[in-house]
Parts: structure tokens; C-alpha cells; sequence
């Protein structure tokens, strides 16, 4: 068996001018830009999102992720008139929370705490890596939170999020499963006119979930690629989903995966040469070298650099490829990150 060298993190940083990171989403979604990568000649073509029909053909299935960014920042204040943001990561039962709780040291197990002036919690006792729990008193959460969460833009998003805006272009046209904390943001450019445009070709399009986490931010802090790990984030993928995608392969199809998080999902349900169907908990970490099983395109935004994401890229794309990639939009100013521009790598 050949033994590969541990890739380098270092490998995975460019230097990405602050100007390139979109901090307001395109003006119509499917304005985004595309840059499509052919992974054979190494060749890129610049395009706009909206055409990305002349990419993929009849026949080919687009797998989308159907996860619903929840409103999971949230402003509260203690009994003693203190006040705290409470940053909920995910459920653990009904009613119960993991979260961040900053400032986390003034804030005793036990303190109740009000949101929005009527949703009351009581933080709990640390877990790990200085998360909380939280007990509402309300178990559903969810609901009381669309009144007073604020949506939780991501930190390289240097402004406050505005519910005019970011309520409805921080999800996915088609999102409907609550439970993420970040959005699948490749998924951000389709429209529905697109979408139909696609099936009008003979696109097929399907989703499975997956709760994007605050893990998503976390970035590669050691020198060697393969000594990092990813949060578990929950999954569901349905008999439906893998019927569909075993007879787009047995038809010699392609199976495109619209973002990393899909991808995770793909590849974690790929086995003995088909797509099974199931459901819990995946800690896929995906970098070079990597045999795709169940990927055959990815579409993905432009991500951090020395970041999980980027290295699940590099083992699609081919490291020296996506890093010529990154150095082409850095020079053609494509925008980067999650209300940024895309890629489509075939």
C-alpha cells in the first residue's frame, strides 16, 4: 500500500483581501457568480450561477441539503439585571439545549435567565469544551424563538443581521428541517424558476438533511491535516433519496453534491457499491488523499483558508488545482464565503 505524507495545513492558506468577503448577499440569488472547474484539462470557466444548466445534464441529480438554520442567538438577561447571549449549538431532549453562554465564568449552574422579555431558561452545568446546557421552561423552543432569536450569521459577517434580509437569504429555497446553526451555503444560489429550469432538462434534484454546526467555523489549528477532527452533526437520508441516486448511477449519471455538507453525508452513506439509507450522527472528515465513493461534481462556495471544508475541496478538486482555483477568483474578485460566490468542480 503507498504511503502518502501528511498533508500540511499550510498548504491550505491563500491570502484573501477583507474587500472579497461578501458581507450582503447578491441582489437576486442566482446572480451569484461560477467559476466551473474541469477537473480533466484544469481548465475554469467564469459564468453566472443561473447557467449552471450547461453543466450538468439529463439525467444527473443534484443532492441538496433541506436543513433550516434555526434563530439560535439569543439575547437574555440573569435575575440580577446582568445580561448574556445565549448561542444554542443543539438539542439534547425536549426542551434542553448545548450552548455557548458568554460571558460563561459570571454565569453560575442554576441562574434563570428571561429571553425577549417571556421565554424563560436556566443555564445548567459546563459539558465540554465550555458549552452549557440550557433547560427551557417552554419545551417548544423553537417556535418561542422565532419571535426573539436572532439569526446567527456567521463571524466573518461584520454586521448585525437584519430580518429584512438575512431571514429569508440566510435558508435555502428549499429548507425545511430546523436544527442547524449555520447554513448550507451552496445551497443559498438556486432559485425555484431554477430549479424548475433544471427539471425541465431532465435535472433531477433531491435532499437529505443535515444540521450544519458551530464546528463548521472551527478552524485546522495543527500542523498536520489528518490531526484534526470535525464535530458530529446529525443526518437523515431517505430510502427515498438512496432509491434515487442508486438508479441515477445504474443509468451511468451523475451524482452532483451541492456542498460539503452533502458530500459528508454522500460519502458516510455509501457503501458496498450503493447508497444506503439511515440516519444519526457523522464525524466525516474528508482531506487529501481521499477516494470519492459517492460524489461524482460538487457545487460549494469559496471557504476559509486552513479549514475543514477547503480540505474536502482539495481531495475533490485535487490540491494544486483548487488552490490555482482560489488564486484565479482572489484575481478575478469573485466573493467569498457564505453569502459569496460558487463552484462547480467536474
Amino acid at each position: 500500500m503507498v504511503q502518502f505524507p501528511a498533508m500540511k495545513t499550510e498548504q491550505l492558506d491563500y491570502h484573501l483581501p477583507y474587500e472579497l468577503i461578501a458581507q450582503e448577499p447578491a441582489a437576486v440569488r442566482s446572480d451569484s457568480r461560477l467559476m466551473v472547474i474541469n477537473r480533466e484539462t484544469g481548465e475554469f470557466t467564469d459564468d453566472v450561477f443561473r447557467n449552471i444548466g450547461y453543466y450538468v445534464a439529463s439525467g444527473d441529480t443534484l443532492v441538496m441539503n433541506d436543513t433550516r438554520v434555526i434563530r439560535a442567538r439569543l439575547k437574555a438577561q440573569k435575575a440580577t439585571g446582568g445580561k448574556i447571549e445565549v448561542f444554542l449549538l443543539r438539542e439534547l431532549g425536549l426542551g434542553e439545549w448545548e450552548a455557548l453562554v458568554r460571558p460563561s465564568s459570571r454565569t453560575k449552574p442554576g441562574s434563570k435567565v428571561t429571553i425577549g422579555g417571556s421565554v424563560e431558561a436556566t443555564i445548567l452545568e459546563p459539558i465540554n469544551n465550555g458549552r452549557r446546557r440550557v433547560r427551557f421552561e417552554d419545551s417548544d423552543v423553537l417556535t418561542s424563538l422565532q419571535k426573539c432569536g436572532e439569526i446567527p450569521l456567521p463571524p466573518y459577517i461584520q454586521r448585525d443581521a437584519k430580518d429584512e434580509i438575512d431571514a429569508e437569504r440566510y435558508q435555502t429555497v428549499f429548507a425545511r428541517s430546523y436544527g442547524a446553526v449555520a447554513a448550507p451555503t451552496a445551497g443559498l444560489h438556486f432559485t425555484k424558476e431554477l430549479l424548475g429550469e433544471l427539471g425541465e432538462k431532465g435535472v433531477n434534484n433531491t435532499t437529505l438533511t443535515l444540521h450544519v454546526g458551530y464546528g463548521t467555523f472551527k478552524p485546522i489549528s495543527v500542523a498536520d491535516v489528518d490531526q484534526h477532527s470535525v464535530d458530529a452533526e446529525e443526518f437523515v437520508f431517505t430510502k427515498e433519496t438512496a432509491e434515487l441516486l442508486n438508479t441515477t448511477r445504474a443509468d451511468n449519471h451523475k451524482v452532483i453534491s451541492v456542498g460539503t455538507t452533502s458530500t459528508r453525508v454522500l460519502e458516510t452513506q455509501y457503501a458496498d457499491g450503493k447508497y444506503q439509507t439511515g440516519a444519526g450522527l457523522t464525524d466525516c472528515y474528508i482531506y487529501p488523499p481521499y477516494e470519492f465513493k459517492g460524489v461524482d461534481g460538487l457545487v460549494t462556495n469559496f471557504h476559509l483558508p486552513k479549514s475543514s471544508l477547503l480540505a474536502l475541496v482539495c481531495a475533490f478538486g485535487g490540491t494544486e488545482l483548487m488552490m490555482k482555483a482560489y488564486e484565479h477568483a482572489v484575481k478575478e474578485k469573485y466573493r467569498f464565503y457564505s453569502y459569496g460566490d460558487a463552484m462547480i468542480i467536474l
